[in-house]
């Protein structure tokens, strides 16, 4: 690809990143896009089959690398089950509560086929990204210290309250003040980890 085409595809993805942090992720729209962009519909098409082609791309090439760095940012598959899941919680609030139009996309993709068929596009497996996470998780299953529940609940339950609790940050507009901080969400978290610790 030419560099003008590069520069015009990348300035297609952060446009359309713009429109879903401002607009929110429903009021995308490729006509939207191409008129923000300068440039024809068609324009836009040749580059992207339709809507979900474009959110596949943007959720693959914009934001999943980002969002695992910095999650795992200072973790370590060998810290304690407190210190690791706090760590992932704090990470995780940090970069999603800054960047608004990954987490739509998250958001988006965990209510609709287009994460699977990302993943699928892509040839991305299960472990792909996260792996120090899984490793996390397996250890401290093995050492006993978790609920012996499957792995793929246990991923649940670390990161949907999560989600939730990023989706009440971003409702703080309708309320006279922010109701989730830092220390509420540690608070939040002190609770997950004692529910999912197996008692001895």
């Amino acid at each position: 690809m030419r560099p003008k085409n590069l520069e015009k595809e990348q300035a297609i993805k952060t446009i359309a990143l713009d429109i879903i942090a401002t607009e929110g992720l429903e009021n995308l729209t490729m006509q939207k896009l191409a008129a923000a962009a300068g440039i024809s519909p068609r324009t836009i098409y040749i580059k992207y089959r339709d809507k979900d082609d474009l959110l596949i791309k943007l959720f693959i090439e914009e934001v999943l690398g980002g969002y695992e760095q910095a999650v795992l940012q200072g973790f370590d598959a060998a810290m304690s089950l407190e210190a690791g899941i706090t760590k992932i919680w704090l990470n995780g609030f940090r970069y999603l509560s800054t960047h608004q139009p990954a987490f739509a996309l998250i958001r988006h993709g965990q209510a609709s086929p287009l994460l699977v068929k990302a993943f699928q596009e892509h040839n991305i497996t299960e472990g792909s990204y996260f792996k120090p996470i899984h490793q996390f998780l397996q250890q401290q299953l093995a050492a006993g210290n978790l609920v012996p529940l499957p792995f793929e609940v246990l991923r649940a339950m670390l990161f949907a309250p999560l989600m939730d609790l990023v989706s009440e940050y971003f409702e703080h507009t309708v309320r006279p003040q922010q109701v989730i901080t830092e220390d509420v969400l540690l608070q939040c978290c002190h609770a997950l980890i004692k529910g999912l610790q197996r008692s001895r």
